[in-house]
């Protein structure tokens, strides 16, 4: 279900953008690897989570990452292991400098077309103005500064990196959203073959009962 979502949001997405005026830039693949994801809830920890929160992830899920207990000790800090990623801003700071709350990023690439996509159009997509202010072409008078540095002039190399980081982002996003996908899949594909074993089983059991059919001589049952 997750796969045909993210391959009709790719194809419904780009035509949106068109229609409506807007230039489309081709999808860049999300990455779902462990390395990637990690990296990614590295950034989000040390980084977004100055402003926002992940309400729906405790500490302890990023274990089932391949986080390692150390690492996971340096970025929770004092929190307990149980503790949700809160955001280190409290809310009315918050509020007085963005004047709003930073939407909490748990759900953020469910809640948003393109899912991981958005994330990515969204960090790589500032810019600088012609009166040398900041702003972004996928959320135009967006209130979150370029915190990763994309507005700035640097070299492509920079760039490169800015555009893994953000693509390495938007990957432990997409799992912050379905954490459990990768248990499921797999429970997923137990139950398939326990289907296909026990369909077989049935067929063959079916055969063997009713192979006196063909013979008139009715169903044989036990052996009988």
């Amino acid at each position: 279900m997750r796969f045909i979502r993210r391959w009709a949001m790719g194809l419904l997405v780009p035509v949106w953008l068109v229609s409506n005026g807007v230039h489309a830039a081709p999808p860049v693949p999300i990455p779902s690897d462990a390395a990637s994801v990690q990296r990614g809830a590295e950034t989000v920890t040390s980084l977004c989570m100055n402003c926002h929160s992940l309400k729906y992830i405790r500490y302890r899920n990023l274990l089932t990452l391949g986080v390692d207990r150390d690492t996971l000790d340096l970025w929770k800090g004092d929190k307990h292991l149980n503790s949700p990623l809160f955001s280190l801003m409290p809310a009315d700071m918050a509020r007085a400098s963005f004047g709003k709350e930073p939407p909490d990023l748990s759900l953020i690439t469910a809640a948003r077309e393109g899912g991981g996509q958005y994330v990515y159009r969204l960090l790589t997509g500032f810019y600088t103005t012609e009166d040398n202010t900041t702003d972004n072409h996928e959320f135009p008078g967006i209130a979150m500064p370029d915190v990763l540095g994309y507005s700035f002039q640097g070299s492509d190399a920079d760039r490169r990196q800015i555009e893994r980081t953000a693509a390495d982002v938007a990957a432990f996003l997409e799992w912050a959203a379905e954490p459990n996908a990768g248990f499921r899949i797999k429970l997923g594909g137990f139950v398939i073959v326990y289907l296909v074993i026990l369909t077989t089983l049935l067929f063959l059991w079916k055969r063997r009962i009713w192979k006196g059919v063909d013979h008139g001589i009715g169903p044989t049952i036990g052996g009988s």
